[in-house]
Protein backbone atom coordinates (compact mmCIF):
# COMPACT_ATOMS: atom_id res chain seq x y z
CA UNK A 1 0.00 0.00 0.00
CA UNK A 2 2.78 2.34 0.84
CA UNK A 3 4.35 1.83 -2.47
CA UNK A 4 1.27 2.56 -4.19
CA UNK A 5 1.01 6.04 -2.45
CA UNK A 6 4.50 6.37 -3.31
CA UNK A 7 4.13 5.87 -6.95
CA UNK A 8 0.97 8.19 -7.05
CA UNK A 9 3.18 10.95 -5.42
CA UNK A 10 5.66 10.50 -8.01
CA UNK A 11 2.89 10.66 -10.69
CA UNK A 12 1.07 13.82 -9.37
CA UNK A 13 4.59 15.19 -8.99
CA UNK A 14 5.42 14.91 -12.39
CA UNK A 15 1.79 15.89 -13.83
CA UNK A 16 2.64 19.37 -12.09
CA UNK A 17 5.75 19.87 -13.40
CA UNK A 18 4.96 19.11 -16.87
CA UNK A 19 1.96 21.84 -16.33
CA UNK A 20 4.09 24.02 -14.86
CA UNK A 21 6.26 24.12 -17.58
CA UNK A 22 3.85 24.35 -19.77
CA UNK A 23 2.68 27.52 -18.29
CA UNK A 24 6.44 28.78 -18.04
CA UNK A 25 6.80 28.58 -21.54
CA UNK A 26 3.59 30.18 -22.20
CA UNK A 27 4.46 32.85 -20.44
CA UNK A 28 7.65 33.56 -22.18
CA UNK A 29 6.16 33.30 -25.08
CA UNK A 30 4.13 36.62 -24.48
CA UNK A 31 7.88 38.66 -23.33
CA UNK A 32 9.24 38.09 -27.28
CA UNK A 33 7.76 38.56 -30.85
CA UNK A 34 9.46 37.35 -34.01
CA UNK A 35 8.11 39.15 -37.38
CA UNK A 36 8.68 37.44 -40.17
CA UNK A 37 10.72 38.47 -43.70
CA UNK A 38 8.17 41.09 -45.64
CA UNK A 39 5.80 42.01 -43.36
CA UNK A 40 5.79 44.73 -40.41
CA UNK A 41 3.54 44.03 -37.12
CA UNK A 42 1.36 46.72 -35.13
CA UNK A 43 0.18 45.90 -31.56
CA UNK A 44 -2.66 47.13 -29.39
CA UNK A 45 -3.00 47.09 -25.60
CA UNK A 46 -6.63 46.32 -24.72
CA UNK A 47 -7.59 47.86 -28.00
CA UNK A 48 -5.00 51.27 -27.97
CA UNK A 49 -2.61 51.06 -31.17
CA UNK A 50 0.48 51.51 -30.18
CA UNK A 51 2.38 53.95 -32.00
CA UNK A 52 5.74 52.47 -33.33
CA UNK A 53 6.00 49.73 -35.81
CA UNK A 54 7.68 46.48 -35.36
CA UNK A 55 9.80 45.23 -38.30
CA UNK A 56 10.73 42.57 -39.78
CA UNK A 57 12.73 40.26 -37.05
CA UNK A 58 13.21 39.09 -33.38
CA UNK A 59 11.54 41.71 -30.65
CA UNK A 60 12.65 40.99 -27.16
CA UNK A 61 11.56 42.04 -24.58
CA UNK A 62 7.67 43.28 -25.63
CA UNK A 63 4.64 43.72 -23.50
CA UNK A 64 2.69 40.34 -22.91
CA UNK A 65 -0.33 41.53 -22.81
CA UNK A 66 -0.07 42.98 -26.47
CA UNK A 67 -2.35 41.70 -29.17
CA UNK A 68 -0.60 41.72 -32.71
CA UNK A 69 -1.77 42.69 -36.21
CA UNK A 70 0.52 42.10 -38.99
CA UNK A 71 0.80 43.99 -42.63
CA UNK A 72 2.30 42.24 -45.82
CA UNK A 73 4.19 45.13 -46.96
CA UNK A 74 5.39 43.29 -49.82
CA UNK A 75 4.74 44.38 -53.50
CA UNK A 76 1.11 43.32 -54.47
CA UNK A 77 -1.55 43.46 -57.83
CA UNK A 78 -4.86 43.97 -57.29
CA UNK A 79 -7.12 43.35 -60.63
CA UNK A 80 -10.29 45.33 -61.22
CA UNK A 81 -12.68 44.84 -64.13
CA UNK A 82 -14.77 47.82 -64.91
CA UNK A 83 -17.27 49.00 -67.28
CA UNK A 84 -16.67 52.52 -68.47
CA UNK A 85 -18.69 54.56 -71.11
CA UNK A 86 -16.94 56.86 -73.84
CA UNK A 87 -18.67 59.84 -75.21
CA UNK A 88 -20.18 57.87 -77.93
CA UNK A 89 -22.22 56.38 -75.20
CA UNK A 90 -21.12 52.56 -75.99
CA UNK A 91 -19.65 50.37 -73.08
CA UNK A 92 -16.48 49.41 -72.99
CA UNK A 93 -14.92 46.70 -70.52
CA UNK A 94 -11.34 47.56 -69.19
CA UNK A 95 -9.49 45.20 -67.22
CA UNK A 96 -6.66 47.11 -64.68
CA UNK A 97 -3.61 45.76 -62.90
CA UNK A 98 -2.81 47.96 -60.32
CA UNK A 99 0.56 47.68 -57.91
CA UNK A 100 0.90 48.81 -54.80
CA UNK A 101 2.67 48.09 -51.29
CA UNK A 102 2.12 48.80 -47.59
CA UNK A 103 4.09 51.69 -46.10
CA UNK A 104 5.12 50.14 -42.98
CA UNK A 105 5.83 53.32 -41.10
CA UNK A 106 1.81 54.02 -42.00
CA UNK A 107 0.83 50.59 -40.74
CA UNK A 108 -0.37 51.44 -37.08
CA UNK A 109 -2.38 54.48 -38.79
CA UNK A 110 -3.71 52.07 -41.40
CA UNK A 111 -5.24 49.73 -37.99
CA UNK A 112 -6.68 52.77 -36.44
CA UNK A 113 -8.10 54.22 -39.26
CA UNK A 114 -9.61 51.74 -41.55
CA UNK A 115 -8.76 47.74 -40.65
CA UNK A 116 -6.32 45.12 -42.63
CA UNK A 117 -5.09 44.64 -45.82
CA UNK A 118 -8.72 43.18 -47.15
CA UNK A 119 -10.48 46.58 -45.40
CA UNK A 120 -8.15 49.04 -47.25
CA UNK A 121 -8.75 47.39 -50.60
CA UNK A 122 -12.14 47.63 -50.01
CA UNK A 123 -13.00 50.59 -48.53
CA UNK A 124 -10.44 52.96 -50.24
CA UNK A 125 -8.40 50.96 -53.58
CA UNK A 126 -11.22 49.41 -55.34
CA UNK A 127 -13.98 52.70 -55.07
CA UNK A 128 -11.02 55.27 -55.92
CA UNK A 129 -9.68 53.56 -58.89
CA UNK A 130 -13.66 52.77 -60.23
CA UNK A 131 -14.36 56.51 -59.55
CA UNK A 132 -11.03 57.13 -62.00
CA UNK A 133 -11.62 54.64 -65.00
CA UNK A 134 -15.19 56.21 -65.14
CA UNK A 135 -13.85 60.01 -64.94
CA UNK A 136 -11.20 59.50 -67.14
CA UNK A 137 -13.25 57.57 -69.96
CA UNK A 138 -15.74 60.44 -70.34
CA UNK A 139 -12.39 62.03 -72.41
CA UNK A 140 -12.61 59.29 -75.09
CA UNK A 141 -14.03 60.32 -78.05
CA UNK A 142 -15.28 56.84 -78.81
CA UNK A 143 -15.13 53.18 -77.46
CA UNK A 144 -12.54 52.19 -80.29
CA UNK A 145 -9.83 55.10 -79.49
CA UNK A 146 -9.13 52.88 -76.20
CA UNK A 147 -6.95 50.40 -78.49
CA UNK A 148 -4.76 53.93 -79.49
CA UNK A 149 -1.17 53.68 -77.63
CA UNK A 150 -1.84 57.57 -76.93
CA UNK A 151 -5.25 56.88 -74.95
CA UNK A 152 -4.11 54.03 -73.14
CA UNK A 153 -0.63 56.09 -71.88
CA UNK A 154 -2.65 58.85 -71.03
CA UNK A 155 -5.51 56.52 -69.07
CA UNK A 156 -2.65 55.02 -67.34
CA UNK A 157 -0.99 58.15 -66.17
CA UNK A 158 -3.91 59.90 -65.33
CA UNK A 159 -5.04 56.35 -62.98
CA UNK A 160 -1.45 56.58 -61.34
CA UNK A 161 -1.16 60.04 -60.45
CA UNK A 162 -5.09 60.04 -59.30
CA UNK A 163 -4.42 56.67 -56.93
CA UNK A 164 -1.17 58.06 -55.74
CA UNK A 165 -2.40 61.43 -54.33
CA UNK A 166 -5.24 59.74 -52.43
CA UNK A 167 -3.74 56.71 -50.97
CA UNK A 168 -0.61 57.74 -49.64
CA UNK A 169 -1.70 59.64 -47.34
CA UNK A 170 -3.60 56.43 -46.27
CA UNK A 171 -0.60 54.07 -45.98
CA UNK A 172 -0.59 52.69 -49.46
CA UNK A 173 2.14 53.60 -52.18
CA UNK A 174 0.83 53.39 -55.62
CA UNK A 175 3.70 52.26 -57.50
CA UNK A 176 1.92 51.44 -61.23
CA UNK A 177 -1.08 51.60 -63.24
CA UNK A 178 -1.28 48.45 -65.74
CA UNK A 179 -4.02 48.24 -68.84
CA UNK A 180 -4.46 44.66 -69.07
CA UNK A 181 -7.26 44.11 -71.79
CA UNK A 182 -9.98 46.00 -73.60
CA UNK A 183 -13.23 44.87 -74.69
CA UNK A 184 -15.10 46.38 -77.01
CA UNK A 185 -19.19 46.16 -77.61
CA UNK A 186 -19.55 43.14 -79.74
CA UNK A 187 -20.86 44.92 -82.94
CA UNK A 188 -17.60 47.18 -82.89
CA UNK A 189 -15.12 44.34 -82.52
CA UNK A 190 -17.11 42.69 -85.35
CA UNK A 191 -16.19 46.06 -87.68
CA UNK A 192 -12.85 46.62 -86.86
CA UNK A 193 -12.57 42.82 -87.48
CA UNK A 194 -14.09 43.52 -91.42
CA UNK A 195 -12.45 46.53 -91.64
CA UNK A 196 -9.08 45.04 -91.11
CA UNK A 197 -10.01 42.04 -93.33
CA UNK A 198 -10.20 44.69 -96.19
CA UNK A 199 -7.23 46.81 -95.57
CA UNK A 200 -5.99 42.90 -95.97
CA UNK A 201 -7.46 42.63 -99.07
CA UNK A 202 -6.33 46.15 -100.29
CA UNK A 203 -2.83 45.01 -99.43
CA UNK A 204 -2.72 42.15 -101.33
CA UNK A 205 -4.10 43.90 -104.15
CA UNK A 206 -1.32 46.47 -103.91
CA UNK A 207 1.47 43.61 -104.00
CA UNK A 208 -0.52 42.10 -106.26
CA UNK A 209 -0.78 44.56 -108.81
CA UNK A 210 3.11 45.52 -108.30
CA UNK A 211 3.76 42.45 -108.65
CA UNK A 212 2.46 42.45 -112.38
CA UNK A 213 4.04 45.80 -112.67
CA UNK A 214 7.33 44.57 -111.87
CA UNK A 215 7.12 41.31 -114.26
CA UNK A 216 5.69 43.95 -117.19
CA UNK A 217 8.87 46.12 -116.49
CA UNK A 218 11.04 43.18 -116.76
CA UNK A 219 9.32 41.67 -120.21
CA UNK A 220 9.78 45.33 -121.50
CA UNK A 221 13.17 45.38 -120.53
CA UNK A 222 13.95 42.13 -121.57
CA UNK A 223 12.06 42.65 -125.18
CA UNK A 224 14.16 45.60 -125.80
CA UNK A 225 17.60 43.95 -125.06
CA UNK A 226 16.39 41.64 -127.28
CA UNK A 227 15.76 43.96 -130.24
CA UNK A 228 19.05 45.79 -129.37
CA UNK A 229 20.77 42.82 -129.46
CA UNK A 230 18.79 41.76 -133.37
CA UNK A 231 19.36 45.38 -134.19
CA UNK A 232 23.30 44.79 -133.80
CA UNK A 233 23.43 41.49 -135.62
CA UNK A 234 21.45 43.07 -138.53
CA UNK A 235 24.25 45.78 -137.74
CA UNK A 236 27.10 43.32 -138.00
CA UNK A 237 25.75 41.59 -141.29
CA UNK A 238 25.19 44.64 -143.07
CA UNK A 239 28.37 46.09 -142.29
CA UNK A 240 30.13 42.30 -143.23
CA UNK A 241 27.82 42.16 -146.90
CA UNK A 242 29.07 45.34 -147.46
CA UNK A 243 32.34 44.41 -146.93
CA UNK A 244 32.03 41.44 -149.19
CA UNK A 245 30.43 43.04 -151.82
CA UNK A 246 33.38 45.70 -151.53
CA UNK A 247 35.68 42.95 -152.02
CA UNK A 248 33.84 41.72 -155.12
CA UNK A 249 33.50 45.13 -156.74
CA UNK A 250 37.26 45.70 -156.07
CA UNK A 251 37.97 42.30 -157.24
CA UNK A 252 35.95 42.46 -160.76
CA UNK A 253 37.15 46.29 -160.87
CA UNK A 254 41.31 45.29 -160.86
CA UNK A 255 39.82 42.00 -163.09
CA UNK A 256 38.60 43.89 -165.63
CA UNK A 257 41.66 47.01 -165.57
CA UNK A 258 44.11 44.27 -165.41
CA UNK A 259 44.39 41.01 -167.23
CA UNK A 260 47.74 39.86 -165.55
CA UNK A 261 45.37 40.04 -162.16
CA UNK A 262 43.30 37.42 -164.10
CA UNK A 263 46.02 35.41 -164.93
CA UNK A 264 47.80 35.60 -161.10
CA UNK A 265 44.74 34.39 -159.63
CA UNK A 266 44.99 31.30 -162.20
CA UNK A 267 48.12 30.53 -161.80
CA UNK A 268 47.59 30.45 -157.41
CA UNK A 269 44.41 28.15 -158.01
CA UNK A 270 46.88 25.95 -160.47
CA UNK A 271 49.21 25.57 -157.81
CA UNK A 272 46.37 24.82 -155.19
CA UNK A 273 45.14 21.92 -157.08
CA UNK A 274 48.80 20.20 -157.64
CA UNK A 275 49.29 20.39 -153.49
CA UNK A 276 46.59 17.62 -153.86
CA UNK A 277 47.99 14.25 -153.69
CA UNK A 278 44.95 12.94 -155.47
CA UNK A 279 45.94 14.88 -158.31
CA UNK A 280 46.63 14.03 -161.42
CA UNK A 281 46.14 15.61 -165.15
CA UNK A 282 45.18 19.11 -166.24
CA UNK A 283 43.28 20.09 -168.89
CA UNK A 284 44.04 23.91 -170.08
CA UNK A 285 42.66 25.83 -172.98
CA UNK A 286 45.67 26.55 -174.76
CA UNK A 287 44.10 28.83 -177.21
CA UNK A 288 43.43 31.02 -174.33
CA UNK A 289 45.55 33.89 -173.68
CA UNK A 290 45.02 33.31 -170.31
CA UNK A 291 44.87 30.01 -169.81
CA UNK A 292 42.91 28.53 -166.98
CA UNK A 293 42.80 25.22 -165.61
CA UNK A 294 39.29 23.46 -166.93
CA UNK A 295 39.43 19.64 -165.03
CA UNK A 296 40.69 18.03 -162.18
CA UNK A 297 40.69 13.80 -162.73
CA UNK A 298 40.88 12.11 -160.43
CA UNK A 299 42.83 8.58 -161.25
CA UNK A 300 40.42 6.27 -159.67
CA UNK A 301 37.75 7.71 -162.19
CA UNK A 302 36.66 5.01 -164.72
CA UNK A 303 35.98 7.18 -167.46
CA UNK A 304 39.41 9.20 -167.38
CA UNK A 305 41.26 9.84 -170.44
CA UNK A 306 44.38 8.73 -171.69
CA UNK A 307 46.94 11.03 -172.13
Amino acid sequence: MMQENKSGGLFGKAVFIVILLVLLIAATRRFYQAVPAGYAAVATLFGKVQPQPYREGLHLPVNPLYSWYFYDIRQKSHKETAAVTSQDQLQTALDVSVQYRFLPDMTPKILQETGGEEEVLQVHLVPKLRSLLREQSKAVLRAEDFFLEATQNTLQNSLLEGLKSYMTPKGIEIQAVLMRDIRLPAFITKAIEEKKQREQEVEKQKAELERFKTEQQQRVASAKAEREAAEETAKQRRLLADAQAYEIGAINKAAGESPAYIKLKALEALEAISKDPAAKLYFLNGSSPNPLPLMHLNESGSDAPKP
